[in-house]
C-alpha cells in the first residue's frame, strides 16, 4: 500500500484549486483545533483522552493529503497550511510533553532550535516566509513524530505503563528528531538554492 502520496490520480498532478474552502483545508483546521484541546487534557491529566486526540491529530496529518490528491482538492491555500499545522502541532506537542515531565528537554531544543533558524533563514533571504515543498524526509520525520508521541503518552496511561512501549516510543521519537534534523539541512540548503537562483534571475534581467 502506498503512504507517501496516496490518492494521487494519473494526470491530476498539475491541478492546483485556488479556493481555500476545500475539504481538506477544513481537515487541516481540525487539526489546528485539536492542538489546543491537548493541551488542556494533559493540564488535566486526563492522559487517556489525551491519547486520543493525538491519533486524531496525527491521522489528518495523512487524511487531508490523501483527500486532497484523491478527490483533485490540492489547493494553493493546501500547500502552505498544512506544513504550518505540521509545524505547530509538534512545536506545541513538544513543549507540552516536557513542561509535564512526559518527555526531556533535548525533545524541545531538536523540534525548535532548527524550526527558528528556517523562520530566521527566510526573513533575511526573502523579507518573509517562504514555503519550499515538503520533502520527503520531512513527511517521514513528520509520521515517526505523531506515532511516537502517542506512544509515549499512552505509557502514562493506566495499564498501559509497559516497558515495551516506552521503548517503542522512545525509539520513534529519536528517529523522528534525527530525521527533523536532515531536514532541516534539506530545507536550509534549498532556500539558500532558491535565493541564488532568484539572485541570477534578477541580475540577468536588463534594467
Amino acid at each position: 500500500m502506498r503512504l507517501i502520496g496516496a490518492g494521487t490520480r494519473p494526470g491530476s498532478e498539475g491541478t492546483v484549486l485556488s479556493t481555500a474552502w476545500t475539504l481538506p483545508n477544513i481537515i487541516t483546521l481540525v487539526r489546528f483545533l485539536g492542538v489546543p484541546l491537548f493541551v488542556l487534557l494533559i493540564a488535566q491529566q486526563r492522559y487517556g483522552a489525551a491519547v486520543l486526540t493525538l491519533v486524531v491529530v496525527g491521522s489528518t496529518d495523512w487524511v487531508d493529503g490523501y483527500v486532497a490528491r484523491r478527490f483533485n482538492q490540492v489547493s494553493t491555500v493546501g500547500k502552505w497550511l498544512d506544513p504550518v499545522a505540521d509545524r505547530t502541532a509538534l512545536i506545541v506537542i513538544a513543549v507540552t510533553f516536557v513542561v509535564d515531565g512526559i518527555a526531556p528537554a533535548w525533545l524541545v531544543w531538536t523540534i525548535v532550535v532548527p524550526d527558528v533558524i528556517l523562520i530566521i533563514n527566510a526573513l533575511v533571504l526573502f523579507r518573509g516566509p517562504l514555503h519550499l515543498p515538503v520533502a520527503t524526509v520531512g513527511k517521514v520525520r513528520t509520521a515517526l513524530l505523531l506515532v511516537g508521541a502517542p506512544l509515549l503518552l499512552l505509557h502514562r496511561v493506566e495499564g498501559f505503563g509497559h516497558a515495551w512501549i516506552l521503548a517503542v516510543a522512545q525509539g520513534l521519537l529519536a528517529a523522528g528528531c534525527v530525521l527533523h534534523l536532515v531536514a532541516f539541512v534539506a530545507y536550509f540548503r534549498a532556500a539558500h538554492r532558491k535565493y541564488r537562483l532568484e539572485r541570477a534571475e534578477q541580475q540577468s534581467c536588463p534594467s
